[in-house]
């Protein structure tokens, strides 16, 4: 009888389908912190896993451990490592959320584009005046760069084809015809495009590399240019930033990923006008989170009836060298 930790509030879409499967038991610990769950790893053949960390620590607390399932398709925070040594695969929910993820990016960028946070506070505090600032810009003929062209990536291309930019990407892993064909300029040289483009928008995983906005790049960026960052906390770094937006060397920046979440609440980007901010909810939609809750849960179910999809499995290369080692100690 299998027993699945879910780490940290899911939708309750998932919980029903636990529920609903004859053998499973489960515990659900709401709070997403690695504290949280962390005590309860021991008793889990299976754990689900939000946004906190999973430490090679708390991997190796879990005796009985053998799937976990990110809800999710990053798993920075996980230790795969620890997970490899053990032969325990670690599975994602795939295509369930790009859609979701490339609407909050354009709405961040609507959001800067005309000013809505400013305009709502003018009208509130009765600055109908604001009206004729003529501080709104369009959208239609500015220059979008995607760094990362993935399945967001795509789909904010395609997007923000609708409204008549004109859009450029870079990825090393997808080549040209394949970023032409979904409508997009294909770029090699990322810093010669951030001299160009208007909007610079976000959508790779965290590597080894860290930061790829840094204050060397955020210096070559047009002053009216806006960056946003709807991936992972880090990519940007926070404080150049938050400094060539105060300095008024950048026009603007929407990140719903920080380096640190949450954020303290004296972070530079909070006193910032010109930014727009969200707690990493890109992909938290009442439909998207419900499919990435029942995916997470039904990719543990497949497990233990042998049905998992393999391309689901990120560190399905490890597993085979694992297999393969065992068997020949044995």
């Amino acid at each position: 009888m299998p027993h699945v930790l879910v780490a940290g509030k899911i939708h309750d879409a998932g919980c029903a389908l636990l529920r609903a499967t004859p053998g499973i038991t489960f515990d659900l610990v709401e709070e997403v912190s690695t504290e949280s769950y962390a005590p309860l790893v021991g008793e889990a053949d299976a754990i689900l896993i939000r946004t906190q960390p999973m430490p090679a620590d708390v991997v190796g607390q879990a005796d009985r451990l053998k799937i976990v399932s990110r809800h999710g398709v990053g798993f920075d925070a996980v230790d795969v490592e620890a997970l490899n040594r053990r032969g325990i695969p670690l599975a994602i929910v795939g295509d369930v959320n790009s859609r979701t993820v490339a609407e909050h990016t354009l709405m961040m960028m609507l959001s800067i584009a005309k000013r809505a946070t400013q305009y709502d506070a003018a009208t509130r505090g009765g600055g109908w005046g604001y009206r004729n600032s003529f501080a709104a810009t369009e959208l239609a003929g500015r220059t979008l760069f995607l760094i990362g062209f993935g399945r967001i990536g795509r789909t904010v291309a395609k997007m923000a084809a609708g409204f008549d930019m004109e859009i450029y990407a870079h990825d090393p892993f997808v080549g040209d015809a394949d970023i032409r064909q979904s409508g997009a300029i294909p770029v090699r040289e990322i810093g010669l495009m951030l001299e160009s483009a208007d909007y610079v928008s976000i959508h790779m995983p965290l590597s080894d590399g860290g930061t790829i906005i840094g204050a060397m790049e955020l210096a070559r960026m047009k002053r009216n240019a806006v960056i946003i960052n709807t991936a992972r906390g880090g990519l940007v770094d926070e404080e150049a930033l938050a400094a060539a937006l105060d300095e008024g060397r950048l026009g603007g920046a929407g990140l719903d990923v920080f380096s640190e979440e949450p954020p303290s609440a004296n972070h530079p980007l909070f006193h910032s006008e010109r930014t727009i901010l969200s707690p990493h909810s890109a992909g938290l939609t009442e439909e998207c989170a419900a499919r990435m809750s029942t995916t997470a849960v039904q990719n543990i179910l497949d497990f233990f009836v042998g049905k998992l999809d393999p391309n689901l499995i990120v560190n399905a290369a490890a597993l085979t060298q694992f297999s393969d080692a065992k068997q020949h100690r044995a």
